[in-house]
């Protein structure tokens, strides 16, 4: 998905979990290992984008990890699901992207999906191996990535 502004964009990530693993995927234009995730589309809200993203990157099907508490809807109103952390960081020297963080639970640890946009090195990670020198893996990431397997188990 093209950028929706200049400057900076609303993007919605997941920290899947099947199991006791947790799944990252090699960015294929940065290189480091994260969640998978990607823009909100003009058309959906953040729930709807980080389900759609998991889908398309990696071709799994996921249940967001759900603290609502009220969780009543209408024609008029929907109460979404809150991300479990924000942040805002630098892409470039001119965009930035404001990500809505969540953690998702798959029924299955296959990749079944063809989709042009799957990405290519995908890895389930156990909390020991998130910590292993061999994936160099931010610190942000690995924080997250064990939370997301201690939240789901």
């Amino acid at each position: 998905m093209p950028h929706i502004h200049d400057k900076i964009d609303f993007t919605a990530e997941v920290f899947v979990v099947f199991g006791n693993k947790v799944l990252l995927r090699k960015h294929d234009k940065y290189g480091i290992w994260l969640s998978v995730g990607g823009h909100i589309e003009l058309d959906e809200d953040p729930n709807q984008a980080a389900v759609r993203e998991v889908k398309e990157e990696v071709g799994l099907d996921v249940e967001l990890y759900d603290t609502r508490e009220y969780q009543k809807e209408s024609d008029d109103f929907t109460e979404l699901i809150a991300p479990i952390f924000l942040n805002r960081h630098r892409i470039n020297d001119s965009h930035e992207h404001i990500t809505l963080g969540y953690f998702g639970e798959s029924n299955t640890d296959e990749f079944t999906n063809d989709s042009p946009e799957i990405a290519e090195d995908l890895r389930w990670f156990t909390i020991n191996e998130l910590d292993s020198e061999q994936y160099e893996i931010k610190d942000s990431v690995k924080f997250y990535a064990k939370m997301a397997i201690e939240k789901l188990n």
